[in-house]
């Protein structure tokens, strides 16, 4: 068998020279001299599917990971024989075939500038162990190309010469490096001569990447079965790609609950309900802001899922009620595990209905987790996840718990070598059967599908909260998800950085990671900077080992609670701009965090940049990564950015010193923004939203802003009841105009917003608002900065004094 260690050009390398040619609507297939077959797809002009069989027929087409919702439709398809390749031109490619070995070569049509191409490109070598092939693609690494993608990789955000496995794995206290670890997404993008390209690896067994590590001018993907099945992705802009790549995979099928955007408080494990009742008052009475404390597996009955410990929790529904009162959601967790026991109700349908997993020769997997010895059901059965779904009836629609959280799902298995099944597990697959080898990687995926059915069924007319620790490619279309077990170490707040804007590139922009670390146990100052981090993360929660001591907000000290306090606030206060973000990363699959080379590839000093990124498209956060730090240098992407602290502008397209001490980190806004705001809350809906404000930073010149609205949980928004407001925004050297559209047929309680200007350059002699002229003493307050207007005013035209 294939070790990693390998070369990844070993196997079969019969060139396959094209002796037929046949096309089916938008499907082109190339026959050869040794039964190789290639079938390229057309899906849409900027995306081009590969298929490879080795046998001359295809097997069944299936995939976990591409959704029905996916864009589909070209506006221009051309096939063309030539003397030694056959062309396929689209209204963005130019492809060839070469007749005489296979090759791919893919070009911009416009600019007829070679994008990709094959190097030794497809080949095999058969399996005598399990049988078909192990599938290999290699492809030229161009001068000066980089990549970008994979996951939650815990490596530098260009993977340039190094060498990733994708098997998800239950990695407890990883570093930086570690592979591979929790998710698999198979795909990265590509990014030479300004031009950004993707490649989707969609095959679920254990896969290898290598970006020009074993040799420094080839790229390859290769898997341990299964088939050669590939989709290229073009931009030529980054996040052309990554949102093609999401459209294909799925965008979340429903925007969160805005709670669920709010910070949430973790451990393993708080209990008994005193306990709990304890750490929801203490939030309330620092009057630090909190939406949602979770149970680790502690709330059950002996690690039993779907079951409560009574001598903890004696009253579970009302506990949950209580605390829903004081404007605490409660989030569960289930595991996959069901303890080996005739009289639990769960373990005993399980096995009367035959939805446990098998090994080869028919008796069940079995293995040992949290409770003990378990068996595990198979996800990959559609009745599995039917019969799951409804499992959830009582936890949700009768205790109320408000969201589930899916650990361990791997699957993870402990006491054996591997860490989870032995590879001969059979599952259904969806009518596709198959054994563990090709079910692995997406076992977390489909058992976060089957929780999120449940509570989509049993939280109705609430939007459903899921999130997983387990991922293949789609699996954003369900849940949102977090990094694992880390350590609480600087290195760790690196790892998390880089892993929340590599998840971003990579479809899944819903993820944060455990604040403070898992493992061990942080300081003070650590905890701060993490948290500052956090809060720029679009799933914000502190959780934590309960081996290594407190780590709630108030458990360093008073000066740590303040500046934490501070920082969470600011978050509650930026709510909607996240909730506008995340509109448009549900909408259009834009990654709601962006690298600097996303937000920037035409300048090439953003291609190795780690630290900085752009959260939405107009705050830029760098967080500060050591111990005793004063401040940090950092580069400024190109534009005027101002401080979010004191306004002072800073110059892109460098990088420079800049202070901040334990109080601060390095924030800034883009020149031109209109940032909404909300008032301070302790929790979503608390107060009455009567007054937005809108965080106006002057620009000469133009800029778009948005504002998105709707009910903030339920169903209403799908149905046209929501609110979308545009601000474009004109200044000049003594005018500033902000023009808003709005659209959608939902009206917010709030009725006015409240305008705050940063770095106006004229004192404002003349107001407009829709062309009528207010008196500036009437409407200015606060010197030159602030005053109050009408939500739905259409022109706010302001003047300055003329020399």
């Amino acid at each position: 068998m294939i070790t990693n260690t390998e070369l990844e050009h070993k196997g079969n390398l019969t060139p396959s020279k094209i002796i037929g040619f046949r096309k089916d609507v938008d499907r082109l297939y190339f026959s050869t001299d040794n039964d190789v077959v290639l079938q390229v797809t057309v899906l849409r002009d900027s995306v081009l599917r590969f298929r490879y069989t080795t046998t001359g027929t295809f097997t069944k087409d299936f995939s976990y990971a591409i959704t029905k919702y996916a864009s589909t439709g070209y506006n221009h398809l051309e096939i063309e024989e030539l003397k030694t390749f056959y062309k396929i031109t689209t209204s963005k490619l130019e492809c060839h075939i070469s007749k005489l070995n296979l090759g791919v070569q893919i070009y911009d049509v416009l600019d007829k500038r070679l994008i990709n191409q094959d190097e030794i490109g497809f080949h095999w070598e058969e399996s005598y162990v399990h049988g078909g092939n192990f599938v290999k693609m290699s492809k030229v690494s161009n001068d000066g190309e980089s990549y970008y993608g994979l996951g939650d990789k815990p490596s530098h955000i260009n993977l340039k010469g190094k060498r990733f496995e994708n098997w998800v794995t239950d990695s407890y206290a990883y570093g930086k490096d570690s592979d591979p670890i929790y998710k698999s997404i198979p795909f990265y993008t590509g990014l030479h001569h300004n031009k950004a390209y993707g490649i989707f690896f969609d095959n679920s067994f254990r896969s290898f990447f290598d970006f020009a590590q074993e040799r420094r001018n080839v790229t390859s993907f290769w898997a341990m079965g299964g088939e050669m099945n590939y989709y290229f992705i073009y931009g030529p802009k980054m996040t052309e790609v990554v949102e093609s790549y999401t459209d294909l995979t799925g965008k979340p099928h429903l925007l969160p609950p805005m709670w669920a955007l709010g910070f949430h408080q973790c451990k393993w494990s708080y209990y008994p309900e005193k306990k709990v009742k304890s750490i929801a008052n203490n939030f309330r009475k620092l009057k630090i802001p909190c939406d949602a404390i979770y149970l680790d597996i502690d709330y059950m009955d002996g690690f039993r899922c779907f079951t409560w410990n009574k001598d903890y929790f004696p009253d579970p529904k009302r506990m949950v009620k209580e605390l829903l009162d004081d404007g605490f959601k409660t989030v569960a967790i289930i595991d996959p595990g069901i303890k080996i026991d005739k009289e639990y109700s769960v373990f005993r349908e399980a096995l009367e209905n035959d939805y446990f997993c098998k090994r080869a020769d028919g008796p069940y997997m079995k293995g040992k987790v949290w409770p003990g010895e378990c068996y595990f059901p198979d996800f990959t059965n559609p009745k599995v996840r039917d019969w799951w779904a409804g499992l959830f009836q009582e936890l949700i629609e009768d205790i109320g718990v408000k969201g589930v959280w899916n650990d361990m799902n791997e699957p993870a298995v402990m006491e054996v070598p591997n860490k989870t099944f032995p590879d001969d597990v059979r599952h259904e697959y969806d009518g596709n059967r198959c054994s563990h080898r090709k079910a692995h990687n997406v076992y977390g995926m489909q058992m976060a599908r089957a929780t999120y059915q449940g509570l989509k069924k049993f939280a109705y007319p609430k939007r459903p909260f899921v999130i997983t620790r387990a991922a293949y490619s789609g699996t954003q279309r369900y849940t949102s998800t977090w990094t694992g077990d880390n350590v609480a170490t600087w290195e760790h707040l690196w790892i998390a950085n880089v892993q929340a804007q590599r998840l971003a590139m990579s479809g899944f922009s819903f993820a944060g990671s455990d604040i403070g670390g898992f493992a061990e146990q942080p300081q003070g100052e650590l905890f701060t900077r993490w948290v500052q981090l956090g809060i720029f993360h679009p799933f914000f929660r502190v959780h934590s080992s309960g081996d290594h001591g407190d780590q709630e907000p108030w458990a360093f000290g008073k000066n740590v609670t303040d500046v934490v306090r501070k920082f969470i606030e600011i978050r509650y206060q930026l709510l909607p701009y996240l909730y506008t973000t995340f509109w448009n990363y549900v909408e259009d699959g834009t990654p709601i965090l962006k690298s600097l080379v996303l937000y920037d590839q035409e300048d090439v000093h953003t291609h190795y940049r780690t630290d900085e990124f752009v959260f939405g498209n107009q705050i830029l956060v760098c967080p500060i990564l050591e111990p005793n730090a004063k401040g940090r240098r950092m580069y400024v992407p190109n534009g005027n950015w101002y401080s979010f602290w004191d306004d002072s502008i800073i110059e892109g397209g460098l990088e420079l010193w800049v202070d901040a001490d334990i109080e601060e980190m390095p924030i800034y806004i883009k020149e031109g923004a209109v940032i909404p705001k909300y008032p301070i809350q302790q929790y979503v809906g608390e107060k009455k939203i009567e007054t937005v404000t809108l965080e106006v930073y002057y620009k000469e010149g133009k800029e778009v802003s948005q504002l998105y609205d709707d009910a903030h949980d339920g169903y209403d928004y799908t149905k046209g009841r929501y609110s979308l407001r545009t601000f474009k925004l004109t200044g000049k050297p003594n005018e500033l105009i902000i023009q808003q559209h709005k659209e959608g047929k939902f009206d917010a309680e709030y009725g006015n917003f409240e305008i705050k200007l940063h770095g106006l350059p004229f004192e404002i002699e003349e107001i407009q608002v829709d062309n009528v002229v207010i008196p500036v003493k009437e409407l200015i307050k606060n010197g030159n900065s602030e005053m109050t207007i009408d939500k739905e005013f259409s022109q706010l035209h302001l003047i300055g004094k003329t020399e």
